[in-house]
């Protein structure tokens, strides 16, 4: 069973970039497809981006397209999210979510490993 930690998240101003990472625990986390999502204060949870177990396919909400990348090292059992351009609409908590399948998907219920999250704040 997978068990995720975010890290990464903090203060940047409009149009500064910041990098989460998301370290699992265990020895078979490759077999994990790992999403991203965030959460503003009073709306609900929603898709950021997610890639596939072998780091062959990645799907990224329409928000963040072009800005988002997503990577993952499973020598190092970690998944990346790199955000540029970032902007205050960005703020939110983010998590990293896995779940074990072949493929991604972008609905939270899908999957069943969940991290703490981070906090990511952009200022105007």
């Amino acid at each position: 069973q997978a068990q995720l930690v975010e890290s990464g998240g903090g203060l940047v101003q409009a149009g500064g970039s910041l990098r989460l990472s998301c370290a699992a625990s265990g020895r078979t986390f490759s077999i994990y497809a790992v999403g991203w999502f965030r959460q503003a204060p009073g709306k609900e949870r929603e898709f950021v981006a997610a890639i596939a177990r072998s780091g062959g396919r990645a799907n990224f909400a329409d928000s963040v397209k072009g800005r988002f990348t997503i990577s993952r090292d499973d020598a190092k059992n970690t998944v990346y999210l790199q955000m540029n351009s970032l902007k205050p609409e960005d703020t939110a908590v983010y998590f990293c979510a896995a779940r074990p399948s072949g493929t991604i998907a972008t609905l939270p219920t899908l999957y069943p490993h969940w991290g703490q999250g981070t906090q990511v704040t952009v200022s105007s």
